[in-house]
């Protein structure tokens, strides 16, 4: 197993059996990694401190709450938790004024415009995907059936329905249930789905 893994697993025991030094140097062992995405991302010291300090706060509370998971990604979780931040930065962003996506360098949807992801964030994306079509796997078959023809087949409602036999409100409905459901084993599962 790698050391590395297995250094970051030793910290969060020993932070949750009351070792407050441990979270410090987890902390410490990836500040940089995290304050340099951050930093390329929002192209701005000062803001990136913010939302730098405002990820661990999360993370250190997600951690206290007893909802992390060790899956030996630390680093992977932390940074999506500051991408999430990122993103929401933007958000609040464009609710106080149109920011437009060459003066941020990212797209306020949530997709990045970079050249070529890092290994992290194809590790991340493979991750969510796989985590979401195993939920989906679990949904009812009509339930299921909805979700595949129009997410992965990408087929509009009518088409569903019609291949379906079933009214368009019915496939609607189908979906939303779907959804409600998904949003349940996401919750239940304490995934991070970003």
């Amino acid at each position: 197993m790698n050391v590395q893994v297995v250094s970051d697993q030793k910290l969060l025991n020993c932070y949750l059996s009351g070792d407050r030094n441990a979270i410090s140097q987890l902390i410490e062992r990836h500040s940089r990694r995290v304050r340099d995405y951050i930093q390329m991302m929002v192209k701005d010291g000062d803001v990136a401190d913010d939302i730098f300090q405002e990820t661990f706060i999360k993370a250190v509370r997600v951690i206290d709450e007893g909802r992390y998971t060790d899956n030996g990604r630390f680093l992977s979780w932390i940074l999506r938790i500051a991408h999430n931040q990122v993103i929401d930065h933007f958000r609040a962003q464009k609710q106080n004024r149109q920011l437009n996506e060459a003066e941020a360098g990212y797209d306020v949807l949530g997709t990045l415009r970079l050249a070529e992801r890092t290994v992290e964030d194809e590790i991340v994306c493979e991750q969510i995907a796989s985590d979401v079509r195993r939920m989906v796997e679990l949904l009812p078959d009509e339930q299921r059936e909805v979700v595949m023809m129009r997410y992965y087949s990408g087929l509009s409602f009518k088409e569903i329905a019609e291949q379906t036999g079933v009214s368009i409100n019915t496939a609607l409905g189908r979906m939303r249930y779907a959804l409600i459901n998904l949003r349940k084993m996401i919750k239940e599962k304490n995934l991070i789905l970003s």
